[in-house]
């Protein structure tokens, strides 16, 4: 049995899976980012002795993905965000180790989420995609010949953060990235210039399935900066395979439609059709494919 832990801003999931990485079971509990790393840690290895006090499950090994830039081969946070307390510097898979005893591999959250997806989601069997998560911010990570490819600083496939999608300031800092536009955060600050009120993301989806002018055209600026993103890809890659995620994609109904105008009237120079799904395995994406890859390091078991 795998184990795989998404550490969200706000929430935490654990799932075990089979060898086919199938879940069998799973469980959701807050995660306390203000509380610091040993307790973020500590309330998923709570959550995870729970779940393996059902049944005689042996655990192989626990996959982690966080929040953050983080350095996987270390198993170590190197950036968090302030909403994360002492979780920068965490040694992350040692404390895991410590607890339970067997190995524990960490991952980047959007590369979880691509991994799973790419080895038993929406674009199994795929050997290059692009998986961008539409979350709080926007997300990126790369798949390339059958793998997840880090890039020479671990920063490979960053999309939301590449300038040329206007110049509305960013949250990091810059100006004009794609998170400006398509993250959760951008949908209610552009909904809320343009109206004067504050809604979440959801709300303003809602508002625009119900006719909100205003709504419809801030979801059509989010889809049209996610269809530039997806061509600059293609074009700089090659890749015509894209997956998308987060919470912002619930939306897809309305982000759909001009992802695809804009595809068709500007299609990639390789003359390639640019095939674009959402993710399909929902909310437990990170946590699959963190399990996904305790599988790929440790080999799957052989039935005895």
């Amino acid at each position: 049995m795998y184990a795989g832990i998404d550490i969200g801003g706000t929430k935490t999931q654990v799932v075990l899976c089979a060898p086919d990485l199938t879940v069998v079971d799973s469980r959701e509990v807050p995660t306390p980012a203000a509380e610091g790393g040993w307790a973020m840690v500590r309330a998923a290895l709570d959550a995870l002795v729970r779940l393996l006090d059902g049944g005689p499950a042996v655990l192989l090994g626990v996959g982690i993905g966080a929040a953050g830039v983080v350095d996987s081969r270390a198993g170590r946070i190197l950036v968090a965000s302030d909403s994360f307390r002492s979780w920068a510097g965490f040694a992350v898979t040692a404390a895991v180790e410590d607890a339970l005893g067997v190995p524990a591999f960490l991952d980047n959250d959007v590369n979880a989420f691509l991994r799973g997806e790419a080895t038993t989601g929406a674009v199994a069997g795929e050997p290059h995609v692009l998986g961008m998560t539409l979350g709080t911010g926007v997300g990126g990570a790369l798949w390339l010949d059958g793998a997840l490819f880090d890039g020479p600083h671990g920063a490979a496939g960053e999309i939301g953060h590449i300038p040329g999608f206007g110049d509305l300031p960013c949250t990091c800092g810059g100006r004009g990235h794609l998170e400006t536009l398509a993250s959760g955060r951008a949908v209610t600050a552009r909904y809320g210039e343009r109206t004067g009120r504050r809604l979440s993301a959801r709300a303003v989806a809602e508002a625009a399935a119900h006719g909100d002018p205003d709504a419809a055209a801030v979801y059509e600026a989010a889809g049209s900066g996610v269809a530039r993103a997806i061509l600059i890809t293609a074009g700089l890659t090659d890749i015509t395979t894209f997956v998308i995620g987060g919470g912002v994609s619930e939306a897809w109904e309305l982000l759909e439609p001009p992802v695809l105008a804009a595809l068709t009237a500007e299609p990639p120079v390789s003359g390639r059709t640019v095939r674009v799904v959402r993710a399909g395995l929902g909310s437990s994406a990170v946590a699959v494919g963190a399990a996904s890859r305790v599988r790929a390091e440790l080999g799957t078991p052989v039935p005895g």
